[in-house]
């Protein structure tokens, strides 16, 4: 079990070293091939604005390029010694970066990303996580800024009962067999202290049959369920979090500032998220 293919999602305009060092590592670890990809969006132009020239025009084209030419040089710089096979896709576009990114996808196992740097709100140049995580159809590793090695001497499985936690866990089968130690942790409140014991046994005997050792730990819920979820993964020292993406419905997610938002765009450790 591995993952033959990664795909890593590299940022315009600003320095991907983290996340390329990431991929260089997980690919090393599975002898997986690599494809880099960016993505920019066109310049929206009226051809009646009289206002905007052709030069004009021309010249964002060109700074487009330049910046996609840029990103492609890291990415072959950063991996051209270390992979075997790199492949190289990119595009400027007037419609959505993560449905490109995401259709696109469908020649990896795995996609690797950063963190967004830029402006969130702007569109020309910064995937959207969120929308890009809910319709890729992979596994999606998510590189903070403050990290960039690959530390799997201990992976936490946020576990909930839901399909999104089950494919997140499935998803993440091979990193979790060369992990040094994985512990599967629900936060459940004292009325679901049994039956959550009752579901980690089931998901440790199950990982157990493929070859993972797993402890479970049931954690009793406080107000807040992300600072309790940081709590344990830093008691644990864990180095990779897995999680189930939008177990809620995404408004309902996003309104609250729920868990998975926090997975995305706050945290401090690699997470793998499955949608």
């Amino acid at each position: 079990m591995t993952y033959s293919t990664l795909m890593v999602h590299l940022e315009l305009g600003s320095s991907n070293e983290k996340t390329l060092r990431f991929t260089g590592e997980l690919a090393e670890l599975f002898h997986a091939d690599v494809i880099g990809i960016a993505a920019c969006q066109s310049m929206q132009v009226d051809i009646n604005n009289s206002y905007v020239s052709s030069n004009f025009i021309e010249q964002v084209r060109s700074q487009v390029q330049e910046s996609i030419g840029a990103a492609e040089a890291e990415f072959r710089a950063a991996l051209g010694t270390s992979v075997a096979n790199l492949d190289w896709r990119s595009t400027s576009t007037l419609g959505s970066l993560s449905q490109y990114v995401a259709a696109e996808a469908r020649a990896a196992d795995v996609l690797i990303t950063g963190v967004p740097s830029g402006d969130l709100l702007s569109p020309s140049r910064y995937v959207d996580l969120n929308d890009l995580v809910m319709k890729v159809g992979r596994p999606v590793f998510i590189v903070p800024s403050a990290k960039s090695k690959l530390n799997l001497s201990q992976v936490l499985v946020a576990w909930k009962d839901t399909r999104e936690a089950r494919r997140a866990v499935s998803d993440a089968l091979p990193l979790l067999l060369r992990a040094d130690k994985v512990t599967i942790v629900e936060i459940v409140d004292e009325t679901q202290l049994t039956a959550s014991r009752m579901r980690l046994e089931d998901v440790c005997i199950w990982l157990s049959r493929h070859g993972v050792v797993a402890d479970s730990r049931v954690v009793l819920a406080s107000k807040d369920e992300t600072a309790k979820l940081a709590e344990v993964a830093d008691e644990l020292r864990a180095g990779v979090i897995v999680a189930g993406a939008f177990g809620h419905s995404r408004a309902r997610e996003w309104a609250l500032g729920g868990v998975t938002r926090d997975l995305l765009l706050r945290g401090k450790r690699c997470s793998v998220v499955s949608h």
